[in-house]
């Protein structure tokens, strides 16, 4: 490997890592809000009074975090609430707060420590006056660490019909509309809930384009979707027939207006609602650009809507570090390439992998022999799939190591095996749980001839 190849695998992971790094969750909520007097400040200049009690509420695998850092903010200023993460969570972030509670509930499937967990939530928000406030803390995973069925609707016959949904190829948009008409927490009803007292949401976005309505099933965002939109989504994945009675009921008195539809734009409640994503996708590939920039690199940020089978769209950004190479386009070496987003895996083979690596491996066969190029895939919360490691990271000179080692790296690909090729040949990226999630990295480092010159 040259020196110039193997100083982009260093450049590429390190930015990589900053990615992680400002979407920590407990510094994204000390960074976007402060305490002046009796005013909580956005980092957008809004300002919150806080007059009367402040109750902090939350779900998520990132929410931990987050409560850690409103209780720095915010201190003794806190007069107490309740926030769900994961079950083997509980123990750990419990060590780190004094006046929020934590209890665990299940993830990815929501079970009856779900609901248990919701109607805590609920309980502790309703009553409170105009004069006080309410911070409600939100992250990927909230969609079933906390649930309030409507009334009726078991909780299992919910997840089952999340899990038909997803088998049948729903996208998260129309999972959601589903589940927001068969809940009473989702879809602004926590901020129905919690009204008159202000509410200040903070969210981490892992949702692929940042729709707020989307985030842990939009609890304290308007609604903008129907009964009727629901039911033509069972409809479009033909699961009407297989409803049970209890959700077919919700569904048809809501369409007959029997049942109360979600809260919706224009509704008093969200008037005293303040939504804001302090972590994203979005912003991590910001603060990676800003630090290509400082070391000297010319920076391109080419997508936060990264989607697509993972192994095609590996050949795309292939494609664009040789075209850099070739013609300077889109930017000239030295040169770093972002990108943000969440592909998938179409699984055929029977071996072990996750997206990120999955692409890398695609990755390595595409820029075989092209020197000054690496290439790293991470997940932002340190999980690639059903294995221990964050991603892997490649470079021109993968496949020659592979195939010094004995490995064919097309057989491994063909067989979604891409953990156990990165695990022979090198190149795994470990971090660890990172505790917080807004989606993918990837970043392309194309080096000059001579890096330090």
């Amino acid at each position: 490997m040259s020196e110039a190849s193997e100083h982009a695998r260093m450049v590429a992971v390190t930015l990589a890592l900053e990615g992680v790094a400002v979407a920590d969750p407990a510094k994204a909520v000390e960074n976007y809000v402060r305490l002046e007097g009796d005013e909580l400040v956005l980092r957008d200049g809004t300002r919150v009074g806080l007059r009367g009690r402040v109750i902090v509420v939350g779900a998520g695998k990132a929410t931990g975090g987050m409560a850690v850092g409103i209780e720095k903010v915010l201190g003794d200023r806190i007069s107490g609430g309740v926030i769900s993460v994961p079950e083997d969570l509980v123990e750990s972030v419990s060590k780190q707060l004094s006046r929020i509670q934590v209890v665990g509930a299940t993830h990815p499937r929501a079970s009856r420590k779900s609901v248990e967990a919701g109607e805590r939530i609920v309980s502790t928000v309703r009553g409170l006056r105009e004069e006080d406030t309410v911070i409600a803390l939100f992250s990927g995973g909230g969609s079933a660490l906390a649930e309030l069925p409507a009334e009726g609707v078991d909780i299992e016959e919910l997840g089952e019909l999340s899990v038909k949904l997803m088998k049948a190829g729903a996208d998260i948009v129309e999972l959601n509309t589903v589940r927001k008409h068969l809940s009473r927490f989702k879809g602004g009803w926590l901020a129905k809930h919690a009204y008159p007292a202000a509410v200040v949401a903070l969210l981490i976005s892992d949702v692929v384009g940042d729709r707020m309505d989307t985030i842990a099933s939009g609890p304290t965002v308007p609604d903008p979707t129907t009964y009727q939109d629901a039911v033509a989504v069972i409809r479009k994945y033909r699961l009407e027939d297989s409803l049970p009675q209890s959700i077919r009921r919700i569904l048809e008195d809501g369409l007959k207006g029997l049942a109360p539809e979600t809260p919706k734009p224009g509704d008093p409640a969200f008037s005293r609602v303040h939504n804001r994503i302090i972590a994203s996708n979005t912003l991590s590939l910001n603060a990676m650009a800003e630090k290509a920039k400082a070391m000297g690199y010319n920076t391109v940020i080419l997508t936060s809507l990264l989607e697509g089978e993972a192994r095609e769209v590996a050949k795309v950004l292939a494609a664009i570090a040789k075209e850099v190479l070739k013609t300077g386009n889109p930017v000239s070496p030295p040169a770093v390439i972002l990108a943000g987003g969440e592909t998938t895996v179409t699984v055929k083979g029977k071996g072990l992998g996750g997206r990120n690596q999955e692409l890398a491996l695609s990755a390595a066969i595409a820029l075989k022999g092209v020197d000054r190029v690496a290439l790293v895939s991470i997940g932002s919360d340190g999980r690639d799939g059903p294995t221990d490691v964050a991603g892997a990271v490649v470079d021109g000179y993968t496949y020659q190591r592979a195939l010094a080692k004995g490995v064919r790296p097309e057989e491994y690909l063909e067989n979604n095996d891409s953990y156990n090729f990165f695990r022979v040949v090198g190149g795994h990226v470990k971090t660890g749980y990172t505790g917080t999630n807004v989606n993918d990295f990837v970043v392309i480092v194309v080096e000059k001839e001579n890096p330090w010159e």
